[in-house]
């Protein structure tokens, strides 16, 4: 008798990604983000909370329109910085950068709240963001934000930065994040927005890196090395020109390959 057929080995089928991106960056009468248009396509809204963008009226409007349409809403918290749109280094000192992060992730709390949902987990923007990756004094600062603000909220950010390790030890659910439209370098951080190619503007690079992130967890550094991200969230930002296009083809193919598009909190 023959020996029995060996089992084919079937693929597991890729994890599902989050889709994020930036909103509410405008002031008063003045809009950069086509919160409507992205709204129906993302599954995490990063709002933002009047530091480096956004008003009271503008996170309000956001809110509404996030809960509507089952969006989940994250709190984007920046250093202090409107004229700089949050991406100047600022030396701010520990004990007031946790409290502005809690400020505002109360502030739009209270949005979230009137609308019937809630904040769901808290990101840093710009330069703050990038300052945390490897600031352990800075992380810190805010990390004891999100736990003053209250409750065990989700962090946001680069894998393998100071503020998702800090974030863990004190209790803090930790959720990683690739970018499809920033450039990489070899060490797995974001190249610096002063540099040349820092932000990949073809859509089809855009693309295309977004499927290989969901699928592989890999990117290809600025330098051409293979760099290892894994990440449950993937963001596209808001500010970009064709930002809502970009975002539904980004969407579209994602889905065309078998990944499943869902929100992590």
């Amino acid at each position: 008798m023959p020996p029995p057929a060996a089992h084919a080995r079937v693929a597991a089928p890729p994890s599902p990604v989050d889709l994020n991106a930036d909103l509410g960056e405008g002031f008063g009468r003045w809009r950069l983000t086509d919160d409507e248009q992205l709204l129906s396509v993302v599954t995490s809204a990063n709002v933002a909370c009047g530091f480096h963008a956004g008003d009271a009226a503008t996170m309000r409007r956001v809110c509404a329109l996030a809960a509507e349409r089952g969006v989940r809403i994250g709190a984007q918290v920046s250093y202090r910085d409107l004229a700089g749109f949050g991406r100047r280094s600022m030396d701010v000192p520990p004990n007031e950068l946790a409290a502005e992060v809690a400020y505002q992730i109360g502030a739009l709390e209270v949005f979230a709240r009137a609308a019937g949902s809630r904040v769901a987990y808290v990101k840093p923007h710009g330069a703050l963001y990038n300052r945390v990756v490897h600031d352990e004094e800075q992380a810190a600062a805010v990390v004891e934000g999100v736990c003053l603000a209250g409750g065990a909220l989700p962090v946001l950010g680069l894998p393998g930065s100071r503020l998702l390790e800090r974030a863990g030890e004190a209790g803090l659910p930790v959720v990683t994040e690739a970018f499809a439209d920033r450039a990489y370098t070899a060490r797995g951080t974001l190249v610096p927005r002063g540099e040349d190619g820092a932000v990949v503007t073809d859509p089809d690079a855009v693309v295309e890196r977004s499927l290989a992130l969901a699928r592989t967890g890999k990117v290809v550094a600025a330098t051409g090395e293979s760099v290892d991200v894994r990440a449950r969230s993937l963001c596209l930002h808001g500010d970009t020109p064709g930002a809502a296009s970009l975002a539904r083809r980004v969407r579209q193919v994602l889905e065309g390959a078998g990944v499943r598009v869902e929100a992590f909190a």
